[in-house]
């Protein structure tokens, strides 16, 4: 009798054991996929990734515990050990330690979330994650750029994609001997009838100084942030056209070299028929 009732406590043990492990891990993967989609529609992809980790690893920790104890262990030693361990392996760990507090910096204040564009110490991507220990970058050009947490705490980071609307800048030189209130006209009119220009805030054209060829002036555009790099394109394209069109000059630099007296020119002879080598 006492073999068959610790066979029965034994096929119990192993029966709560499969329990745990066949339906409760495929359970936690599906409430943390489905937590994530719920808050990815309802918050921001950010919070799903966050929430659907948490769940994960918090279930399976608790898997892991609860097997650990049918399998004869106290969970009073079990969270011991794992205490001890813990500072163990926070000192030989601290950049890791110093990057998933910095982690936890980066989720409370939010500087981006998943999907905005930004700029870490002269990186440029599209945030894929933001997980415990780092941040995960897709650059332009499809490259992966990890970056620990604990970076981009200490360094400046420019998110690009943090608000709806964007400026676009274009740099402008016409020749001197053009009317600059007539170029301004030009310029305000190509902003205005460009179908992605916002309205407000209005276009502005702001003259930056004499340069060596060209007197220097700066159209301001402002965009929808997602039609930023088309607008910026296109809108060069149109001054050309136009500028062409009107008859005003975009010179490009000129050098004159003078020899002995600076009223004189250096002369030039061109001889004819010289022979060829």
């Amino acid at each position: 009798m006492d073999i068959l009732k610790e066979m029965a406590i034994q096929n119990a043990h192993v029966l709560r054991i499969a329990s745990w492990i066949l339906l409760g891990i495929p359970l936690i993967i599906w409430l943390g996929q489905f937590s994530q989609r719920y808050c990815s529609k309802h918050y921001s992809p950010q919070h799903g990734l966050i929430v659907n980790k948490l769940i994960v690893y918090g279930g399976m920790a608790l898997i892991g515990i609860s097997v650990l104890g049918e399998l004869g262990f106290e969970l009073v030693h079990i969270l011991g050990a794992a205490g001890i361990a813990g500072v163990a392996i926070g000192f030989a760990a601290q950049t890791t330690l110093s990057n998933l507090i910095s982690g936890l910096f980066l989720v409370v204040e939010k500087p981006f979330v998943v999907g905005d564009v930004i700029t870490v110490d002269g990186v440029t991507g599209v945030v894929l994650s933001i997980d415990a220990l780092s941040v995960k970058l897709r650059q332009f050009d499809n490259k992966f750029v990890r970056i620990p947490n604990e970076t981009i705490l200490k360094t400046q980071v420019t998110t690009a994609t943090r608000f709806p609307i964007r400026r676009v800048d274009i740099n402008v030189g016409v020749a001197y001997k053009e009317d600059l209130r007539r170029v301004r006209d030009v310029l305000l009119e190509v902003a205005h009838h460009f179908p992605q220009s916002l309205e407000e805030p209005a276009p502005q054209v702001i003259f930056t100084g004499y340069g060596s060829s060209s007197i220097d002036m700066l159209l301001t555009v402002w965009t929808a942030k997602e039609n930023w790099l088309n607008t910026k394109n296109e809108m060069i394209i149109a001054i050309k056209e136009r500028f062409d069109q009107e008859g005003i000059e975009i010179p490009f630099p000129h050098l004159s070299l003078y020899a002995g007296s600076a009223t004189e020119p250096m002369p030039v002879k061109i001889q004819e028929g010289a022979s060829k080598k």
